[in-house]
């Protein structure tokens, strides 16, 4: 036959200094609060974003060159600016028809900047397939998909430039 444990005296309740007042919970800090700089927004930027991608899927699927009708004024840029090469100017423009991009996907994607350079990336990967795969008279071209890549790095940094000039409040 086992016998009872014997019973623990309560222990004794510490001097009213030692406890201590339940403190309440403290709301999160603001971003600008926090030592950060608030990003930008622009409330319209999916609306613009979409207006966007529909235009440069027109420009990407035409099925032929968008360029086509300005070999005259090609020609002259490139006798007046010898350093300007039809293939420098095909580069540039590019690089600037993608900048928008950046911007936007920057703006849409401001809790996941991290997604913008990859999203950039798959969409010129998607129009340089689509090209070679189903638009004869359209050249795809690697250098195209860098120069796409290079313009939407260039709008991502753009919107991170700005909201690093912002002041802290």
């Amino acid at each position: 036959m086992t016998q009872p444990l014997p019973e623990i005296p309560p222990r004794p309740a510490p001097p009213s200094e030692w406890v201590a007042a339940p403190v309440p919970p403290r709301p999160p800090l603001p971003a600008a609060a926090a030592g950060r700089r608030p990003g930008i927004r622009l409330p319209g930027a999916p609306i613009v974003l979409a207006c966007y991608v529909l235009a440069l899927a027109l420009i990407a699927f035409w099925p032929t060159p968008v360029d086509a009708g300005a070999g005259r004024l090609l020609r002259f840029i490139t006798r007046v600016l010898p350093v300007l090469t039809y293939e420098r100017i095909e580069f540039l423009a590019n690089v600037g028809l993608f900048v928008p991009l950046g911007v936007l996907l920057a703006l849409v994607f401001a809790r996941a900047r991290h997604l913008v350079l990859p999203t950039v990336f798959l969409t010129t990967f998607t129009i340089e397939c689509i090209q070679a795969l189903l638009l004869p008279e359209r050249t795809p071209s690697v250098m195209d998909m860098v120069a796409n890549t290079a313009g939407g790095c260039i709008g991502l940094l753009l919107v991170a430039g700005l909201e690093a000039l912002r002041p802290r409040r």
